[in-house]
């Protein structure tokens, strides 16, 4: 195992980073300012209370390729928290530490694959004519508003891998390579009515029940769905919340009802049928949704990820990939992650990282360090590998 990338996620974790990740941020220039000859730039995006996006930069040619993060987190459990501090600890599943985990805000999601892509960036001997870039945003967890400023600044590389969670999709233990995954858009149903007293029905217009008349538009939506590179991705449109009247003998003369559509890559359900006759439609939030464009990314990316499970990086065999017995594959994802606002912005992205299904936001969020490690490898694996 490198120990260096498991120390440099041991440093990274600890930092409080939910109100303010400009601590964080300041750590990660530094280590790079450090330990590499790049490019560092610090942005302002966020504002003065973000600390602004870290984005480095190494080598010089027509093809870039990024290791994508965010360094910013969620707000922690009380449980995570001590006295103003993280709470930070190392255990071991297995007592021999095969399967060492470190447990704390921001371990799975996403300070530990942020600290491998810090290392495979320093790392790698790049091929001619590649730019390789390390970048951690701020504002992931507040709907991309890190990439969003850096991509209106001209950040838009080639190729990117974004290190949110892509291990143990296929099956336990395994680093998967993402190739799609779903968006988001929030919206809001609005409708309005004219107040009257219960009593006298005929005197008012009941927004209640054109909202209702709006939910039953909603029920009777298909789910978006299409198809990336051989693998089907299926959205979803629910109706989450519905809030309403104002006494139990008032007409009510307003209803809002909150809508929750997973999107799929260039489709989109027909919201607009759900905008009957006294009710508006509003978009409150619209996460973009990610497909890879490049099978030959892809393929890439799976051929680096099954390289680091046949090999730990001390030269022995990865413990963790060789108990699971199985080999990455290509997934698709039911989370938004900044990978949305990239190819929206026309980068070819797929996901890969170390974080499982049901780690991140949890109070007992972890990690697993062996499977950092091995993301460092894949990192390392296709910056060395990849040239556009």
């Amino acid at each position: 195992m490198a120990s260096d990338v498991v120390g440099l996620a041991r440093d990274l974790v600890p930092v409080p980073s939910h109100e303010d990740p400009a601590a964080c941020g300041d750590r990660i220039e530094a280590w790079l300012r450090e330990h590499t000859d790049a490019t560092v730039r610090r942005d302002d995006a966020g504002g003065a209370d973000r600390g602004g996006n870290v984005i480095a930069r190494r080598g010089t040619g027509e093809t870039s390729l990024a290791l994508v993060g965010h360094h910013d987190v969620v707000p922690p459990d009380d449980a995570q928290v001590d006295d103003g501090e993280y709470v930070v600890r190392e255990e071991s599943a297995d007592g021999e530490g095969a399967d060492r985990r470190l447990y704390g805000r921001g371990s799975a999601d996403m300070n530990g694959a942020v600290a491998a892509a810090m290392c495979a960036f320093r790392d790698a001997t790049l091929p001619d004519g590649v730019e390789l870039v390390f970048a951690s945003f701020v504002g992931e967890e507040m709907g991309g508003i890190g990439a969003q400023a850096a991509i209106a600044d001209g950040f838009v590389p080639d190729y990117a891998v974004v290190g949110e969670g892509s291990t143990g999709y296929s099956a336990p233990g395994v680093t998967d390579v993402a190739v799609a995954h779903k968006g988001r858009r929030g919206s809001t149903l609005v409708a309005e009515g004219v107040a009257a007293h219960a009593s006298e029905v005929a005197a008012g217009e009941n927004a209640i029940y054109r909202a209702t008349d709006a939910v039953d538009a909603v029920r009777d939506l298909d789910f978006p769905e299409t198809t990336v590179l051989g693998h089907e991705l299926s959205g979803s449109v629910a109706v989450t919340e519905i809030d309403g009247g104002s006494a139990w003998n008032v007409i009510p003369e307003r209803c809002e009802v909150t809508v929750d559509e997973r999107t799929v890559p260039g489709e989109r359900a027909p919201m607009e049928r759900a905008a009957v006759d006294g009710v508006e439609w509003v978009v409150d939030q619209d996460l973009p949704p990610m497909a890879c464009d490049d099978a030959a990314f892809a393929e890439a990316m799976v051929a680096a990820a099954r390289d680091a499970h046949d090999a730990a990086g001390d030269g022995t065999t990865d413990e963790a990939a060789e108990a699971s017995g199985d080999a990455p594959e290509q997934v698709v994802k039911p989370h938004a992650t900044d990978a949305g606002w990239l190819a929206d912005a026309g980068t070819t992205c797929v996901v890969c990282g170390p974080a499982e299904p049901g780690e991140a936001h949890t109070a007992t969020e972890s990690v697993s360090l062996p499977v950092v490690d091995r993301c460092y490898r894949i990192y390392r694996g296709i910056a060395e590998s990849w040239t556009g």
